[in-house]
């Protein structure tokens, strides 16, 4: 079996704040090694339930996040942004059995989670063919595309929700519950057992139920915070601009809408 894992930090356990999500502050250092405790934990699952590959995608910021030390020696990371439009989950393609998430965040305007965004701070919201879209919702139309199932996702409460609206039968665990700027979470070890646990049991099972159906063709709507985001990515070939603040675009592959995010937002 072979396993593909993006790894975000917002929906770890305990994290509340920006600055401890954010490389130079003196908090980062603390949640940075949670995270990376819970993606081994998944690794752990994952090998436990038969995985003989394991590809992980380090998918905040700057991609260099994951103390790279920690983790186990069957795993392959891949650090940095390509500028490869599956951006997230650069790395995946058709030979993969599961996609695995952890440390996911709700989407921006959402109130599960006081770090909630969809990609950048100059979206307000994101919508694919009418349905608010968050960053989980983009990339597990990334991994259909390469038939890959959806499998499990770690994140906060109101993420884990929305994962399984798309996915009826993806495993998650609710690390976190957002309250306004506060959050109550699981203990770091509680995380980690639970997502090692939960992990090994998704991927004992028939994995194929994880896979959603793809549109035949799709509509990309992006309202900024800002006229001045939306004008500067108006430019984008075939995009539309109906509103000072929104952008729209159409394509029948998602590929296509994943090209045009790319580089509008």
């Amino acid at each position: 079996m072979k396993v593909f894992i993006s790894a975000d930090i917002e929906g770890t356990a305990g994290i509340t704040n920006w600055d401890e999500a954010r490389k130079g502050h003196p908090e980062y250092a603390e949640f940075r090694e949670y995270m990376t405790d819970e993606l081994v934990a998944a690794c752990e699952g994952a090998r436990a339930a038969g995985a003989t590959e394991i590809v992980v995608k380090d998918a905040h910021s700057t991609a260099r996040n994951l103390i790279l030390s920690k983790l186990p020696d069957y795993v392959r990371i891949v650090r940095g942004w390509s500028g490869h439009p599956d951006a997230m989950m650069f790395g995946i393609d058709e030979s993969f059995d599961a996609a695995l998430y952890t440390g996911y965040h709700n989407k921006a305007g959402t109130d599960t989670n006081p770090l909630a965004h969809t990609l950048t701070g100059t979206v307000s919201r994101m919508f694919l063919n009418g349905e608010i879209a968050s960053e989980y919702t983009l990339n597990a139309h990334c991994a259909a595309r390469y038939g890959v199932p959806s499998v499990f996702l770690s994140g906060d409460a109101g993420m884990c929700g929305e994962a399984k609206a798309l996915v009826a039968d993806i495993a998650t665990v609710a690390t976190s519950q957002g309250f306004g700027p506060a959050t109550s979470s699981l203990s770091p070890q509680g995380s980690m057992k639970a997502i090692r646990e939960t992990v090994e049991a998704a991927l004992s099972r028939d994995l194929s139920t994880c896979l959603p159906k793809l549109a035949d063709s799709f509509e990309l709507v992006v309202e900024f915070t800002t006229p001045i985001e939306a004008f500067k990515g108006s430019w984008y070939p075939g995009i539309e601009h109906p509103a000072p603040r929104t952008l729209r675009f159409r394509a029948n592959d998602f590929f296509d809408i994943q090209r045009a995010i790319r580089f509008v937002v």
